[in-house]
């Protein structure tokens, strides 16, 4: 019942929803999810009358540039559903950074298209892109509702609880740390230590998922844990290792590509090689401390550099990383059509020992160009992750991890005489 019905207060007349077509980018690195929130905008979209046609971008900003654009529509809708579980980008994605340069012609093909929706799914720097776009439409007074959707591994994005493609990572950094610590402790007599090197700049998160396989047991691997979060020192890990050498009979070090001195100077800088927003490529801190331990130690030392693959491994994806990304698409269009704009969508996280995680809102500016580390409460004094993180991160796994069995090893008595 209405509230004039009611006697009340008149309701307020329903808005008149804008129409127009919807434009749909991916942008960063992908990962197993990104596309799962793509088939849920897409769904969403086709519900709405004025939604006049549904479009991607090839290869993220650069087919709006271009005038690169597929329709969605026309696509087989088996298809569209059977990208929930295929992982990379299926519209391409680039990590470029617009410019006051590109305003005028980006403008100029979105009035031409009639787009008036816009949804990028990406990390920190794609949610700048689609705030510098939200502000270029109602500068130029070209009405276009504009909508963040998350997506990155690395999980610093601010105002949300974590990151669809987080948790398929962290489940995969989990399962690989656990798996070549098998292999390291079988072979401990001639190779007794594993350096694992994890995706991670300047957060920790996903370096901090490899105590996802301790599975409650501390004296299992990982033996060693660095994240970016705290000041990484040679000494130190040198000194580390070789006491879990003395104490253990072996050493898997997880170590952050990101680790850094207290100065900021990061070890696996390869090169001074930048990409468009000013990252530094990193990547081969695993391959020269392994080096070192071989030098320095005197022991036989290996390295596993995973790179992409932490973020490619449909088989390792948790489903409710895949259901989260797929709700954060549809509620980005459901809060469009409401008139809302210049948003990212966020996971909530409900309180209590039980997991439910419901959608909120950010503003873009407030999103945009920030990072969240792991806070301290995650970390102990030596830098490893606390019960807290464990608590935080099992149930994004989407499960526990396969179990193992070991053999008990009985005895065989040796002959007489031997």
């Amino acid at each position: 019942m209405s509230e004039s019905a009611r006697g009340g207060n008149p309701a307020p007349p329903r808005r008149e929803r804008l129409r127009g077509r919807l434009l749909v980018g991916q942008s960063g690195g992908p990962t197993v999810a990104i596309n799962s929130s793509l088939v849920g905008i897409i769904h969403e979209a086709l519900g709405y009358a004025e939604i006049e046609g549904i479009y991607g971008m090839r290869s993220g900003i650069l087919g709006g540039l271009r005038e690169e654009f597929v329709d969605l529509g026309k696509e087989n809708p088996a298809t569209i559903e059977g990208l929930r579980y295929t992982p990379s980008a299926a519209l391409g994605s680039s990590r470029h950074k617009l410019t006051p340069n590109d305003y005028d012609r980006i403008l100029q093909v979105f009035r031409a298209h009639n787009v008036r929706y816009l949804c990028l799914i990406g990390g920190n720097d794609s949610m700048d892109t689609a705030r510098r776009l939200e502000e270029l439409g109602s500068t130029a007074g070209y009405e276009l509702h504009v909508m963040g959707v998350p997506k990155t591994v690395d999980n610093d994005l601010v105002h949300t609880d974590h990151c669809p493609g987080y948790g398929s990572a962290a489940r995969f950094v989990a399962l690989m740390v656990r798996d070549t610590s098998l292999d390291t402790i079988a072979g401990a007599l001639s190779t007794p230590v594993k350096i694992v090197e994890i995706m991670g700049r300047q957060a920790g998160w996903l370096t901090a998922a490899a105590a996802l396989a301790k599975e409650g047991q501390e004296e299992s691997p990982p033996d060693l844990i660095y994240v970016p979060e705290r000041p990484f020192s040679i000494e130190r890990f040198l000194a580390d290792v070789r006491q879990t050498c003395q104490e253990r009979g072996r050493c898997v070090v997880a170590l952050s590509e990101g680790v850094h001195d207290e100065a900021g100077n990061f070890f696996a800088a390869m090169s001074s090689a930048t990409d468009a927003f000013g990252h530094r490529q990193l990547g081969g801190a695993s391959v020269y401390l392994s080096q070192l331990v071989n030098d320095e130690l005197g022991l036989k030392s290996r390295f596993e550099k995973s790179d992409t693959l932490q973020r490619s491994m449909m088989v390792c994806s948790s489903p409710v990383d895949l259901n989260e990304a797929y709700m954060v698409g549809r509620m980005a269009i459901r809060h469009m059509m409401e008139g809302i704009s210049g948003k990212m969508v966020t996971l909530v996280r409900a309180p209590g020992p039980g997991y439910y995680c419901s959608s909120g809102l950010a503003d873009l500016q407030q999103v945009a160009a920030a990072e969240r580390l792991l806070p301290d409460e995650y970390l102990d004094e030596r830098g490893h992750p606390t019960a807290a993180f464990i608590a935080y991160a099992t149930p994004l796994l989407g499960g526990l991890l396969p179990p193992y069995t070991q053999l008990a090893g009985y005895p065989v008595p040796r002959l007489p005489g031997d």
